[in-house]
Order: structure tokens, then C-alpha cells, then sequence
């Protein structure tokens, strides 16, 4: 199975991006597992710098194919954007 890369973007205050990460996967479905977990990783209240405000995943040929924020917290993440 073909792998591809994905870029994770967590992303702060004004859209700024705090933390990033690049992973080979075979498909979405991982990369947006795991840009969750960084997520949820990123908002514990013990972490130091800017709040995490959302996360977005950018596909290799540099197209936003998941974005996250803590505004869609409680839909679900079938439920909000991407």
C-alpha cells in the first residue's frame, strides 16, 4: 500500500502554528487519529506557550484536507469540519 505525508499543524492565537509534524501513513484516517491525540496532547492545562486553538492536517501536495478547533469540541470528530 502506498504511504503518503501528511503535515500536522497545531495551531494557536490569529492561526498561528505552534507545533508541527510530519508522518508517512497510508491514508487519512491515521493522520487525523493521530493529529487529535496531538491535539488533545497539545490543550492539558500543564503545557507552557500559546493555547492550542485548532489543529489542521496539509497533504503533501500542500492542500488542507482536516482542520479541527476547539469549537467543534462535542460535535464529534465525525461530526465537525474535514
Amino acid at each position: 500500500m502506498l504511504r503518503e505525508t501528511y503535515h500536522i499543524e497545531i495551531i494557536g492565537p490569529e492561526d498561528a502554528p505552534v507545533q508541527r509534524a510530519s508522518i508517512r501513513t497510508a491514508g487519512l484516517d491515521a493522520a487525523r487519529e493521530r493529529a487529535l491525540r496531538l491535539f488533545r496532547r497539545a490543550r492539558v492545562p500543564q503545557r507552557s506557550g500559546p493555547a492550542a486553538e485548532a489543529v489542521r492536517i496539509v497533504d503533501g501536495a500542500g492542500t488542507e484536507v482536516f482542520r479541527w478547533s476547539v469549537w467543534d469540541e462535542g460535535t464529534g470528530p465525525g461530526r465537525g469540519r474535514g
